[in-house]
């Protein structure tokens, strides 16, 4: 029922870039023009190769060309990969911003830790609720009712068999702080059926807590839901049948020598 936002909507499209042969004295008058303290290093044909900051500048003994200074093993994200995905990638690894390159490795833009926060203040959690209880309300012909109020976590039954182990701990930062905006319930008969915000759910059950605020949808009657069909599917009753997976690797996360290896391949 989410509303999923990509990268490609938020990241800035608009980058300086240099190239293996830009002159170390140049990337100095950019950096002091430009107020930025990092650059994507692109080949001729537009294809990131590298980066090259500021620290580069300061730890590394005086070479003539950014090619000398760039770092080329790095994390980059796809356009098309999901915002939640590449905040989740950001977390994990503790980068502030990610390349971004299409399938070809042609740089396509940057996106920063503050376009993430950018994409979350639009979000807008009472809508998502309103389109689902619609989406109910056609679908069954009734008049379901919202309120918003605290959800035991032991009543709440998960619909999705797996979450991540580094996207729990950011969920787990926001709880602690009072930042993690509310999750969705259903309420049909006496069962309240965990829509979304399962990383959020999971969290607050870690940390102990018994409670978890929540948008709460109830049908007013007793109705099984497609949710449940597949929540019986896929073998998910409780939390405990929920998967955590620790691994931070995106199929659309990549490492820029891979790229370059895959692309000598192809030429």
């Amino acid at each position: 029922m989410s509303e999923k936002s990509f990268v490609k909507d938020y990241m800035t499209k608009s980058v300086i870039s240099v190239t293996p042969e830009t002159p170390t004295d140049t990337i100095i008058k950019i950096m002091k023009k430009s107020n930025h303290n990092s650059y994507p290093v692109v080949d001729e044909n537009g294809i990131l190769v590298g980066m090259v900051t500021a620290f580069d500048l300061i730890l590394t003994d005086w070479v003539y060309y950014v090619k000398d200074l760039m770092s080329t093993d790095l994390i980059v994200a796809n356009e098309e990969m999901s915002i939640d995905d590449a905040s989740r990638v950001m977390f994990r690894k503790g980068v502030s911003r990610l390349p971004v390159v299409n399938k070809e490795g042609f740089l396509k833009g940057i996106i920063t830790n503050t376009d993430m926060v950018r994409s979350h203040i639009e979000r807008t959690t009472p809508n998502k609720v309103e389109y689902f209880k619609s989406t109910l309300q056609q679908l069954y012909n009734i008049k379901p009712k919202i309120k918003h109020e605290k959800v035991r976590t032991s009543d709440l039954r998960p619909t999705q068999d797996r979450v991540y182990a580094d996207e729990l701990e950011g969920r787990i930062y926001e709880l602690e702080r009072g930042l993690a905006e509310p999750v969705v319930v259903v309420k049909t008969g006496n069962r309240w059926m965990l829509v979304d915000g399962h990383h959020r759910a999971i969290a607050a059950k870690q940390i102990g807590e018994k409670e978890i605020d929540a948008y709460v949808i109830d049908l007013g009657k007793d109705i099984r839901l497609g949710l449940e069909n597949t929540a019986d599917e896929l073998g998910v009753k409780t939390f405990n049948d929920v998967n955590i997976i620790d691994d931070a690797q995106h199929p659309l996360i990549a490492i820029t020598e891979s790229i370059q290896k895959n692309k000598g391949k192809n030429d």
